[in-house]
């Protein structure tokens, strides 16, 4: 799932970065920061800041072997947490992870609980004080095609905007594509974007890209990117923008100097700094960058 590609087996703040200009390789970063989380000293991974700054959501490892769910934790100040535990009504052992969160308290996530069934793996479920109400499959997004994998979900905080990734999973339960892909609400649901591909036709490659953060006004999208078949398929984070909600973004540029293998954006409540996770040894921890 996602910001972080998994294997299908496991599926899977301080300030903020100044857009730089497509034509550029790279956007060099600073004040790159970890974050704490009292109380909790596990793999922490595709974190969520709620949109009223009060909580952090994380999974935990998505290795294969883990069984991989969703927590909480309390804003103590910007770059610490208190944890608090599992989020209540939410895991199940399948795999549980990305979460994503509009300013209603609607929560998106990725779990793998009815895959086998419908090839399905987005739900949503109401979000409040650590609980959930019982999640639901939006199902109107899905493809229902055994071996493609919607790993990775983000809504925009007005709710409207649904960024997802579609991977085409091979007999080694590795991806072997991802591609971007953004619906629109209509409704009660939503609907995939008929333009979706020419919006994303320079943000999408032959590389994978996953773990989408677009922001509040729908200009900018953060992802993350990665080549198995070079560097060992470390990934990056990337950004890219454009100049209406209803353009194409632009070129991509590289976020440079966050680490040698880093996925996962998200943007704080102020939209100030982006959240990400890092390779730390053989675990991962949650770091955050300002946007200047």
């Amino acid at each position: 799932m996602a910001r972080g590609v998994k294997t299908f087996g496991a599926l899977m703040m301080l300030g903020c970065l100044a857009p730089t200009g497509a034509a550029q390789a790279a956007q060099q970063v600073q004040q790159v920061q970890q974050v704490t989380i009292s109380g909790y000293s596990g793999t922490a991974m595709e974190s969520f800041v709620s949109r009223d700054g009060r909580y952090l959501l994380f999974n935990n490892s998505n290795d294969p072997r883990s069984n991989t769910d969703l927590f909480y934790a309390l804003r103590k100040n910007d770059l610490e947490y208190v944890f608090k535990g599992p989020v209540r009504g939410i895991n199940t052992p399948a795999l549980e992870g990305a979460p994503t969160l509009d300013r209603t308290g609607t929560l998106y996530f990725v779990s793998t609980r009815s895959y086998a069934q419908t090839s399905c793996t987005i739900y949503s479920a109401q979000f409040r004080a650590g609980g959930v109400s019982t999640p639901r499959l939006v199902d109107s997004i899905c493809l229902h095609q055994p071996g493609v994998v919607n790993f990775d979900v983000d809504i925009t905080p007005d709710g409207e905007v649904l960024t997802f990734v579609d991977s085409q999973f091979g007999p080694d339960g590795q991806p072997q594509t991802a591609q971007l892909v953004m619906a629109n609400r209509q409704d009660t649901g939503f609907v995939r974007l008929k333009n979706s591909a020419a919006l994303l036709a320079q943000v999408n490659t032959g590389r994978l890209q996953y773990a989408p953060a677009l922001s509040a006004n729908h200009l900018e999208l953060w992802f993350t990117r990665a080549d198995p078949a070079s560097s060992g398929g470390r990934p990056q984070i990337w950004h890219a923008q454009r100049s209406s909600p209803t353009a194409p973004f632009g070129a991509p540029t590289r976020l440079e100097g966050l680490g040698d293998f880093v996925e996962g954006p998200a943007l704080s409540a102020n939209e100030k700094c982006l959240y990400f996770h890092r390779k730390v040894g053989s675990s991962f921890r949650i770091f955050t960058v300002l946007l200047n």
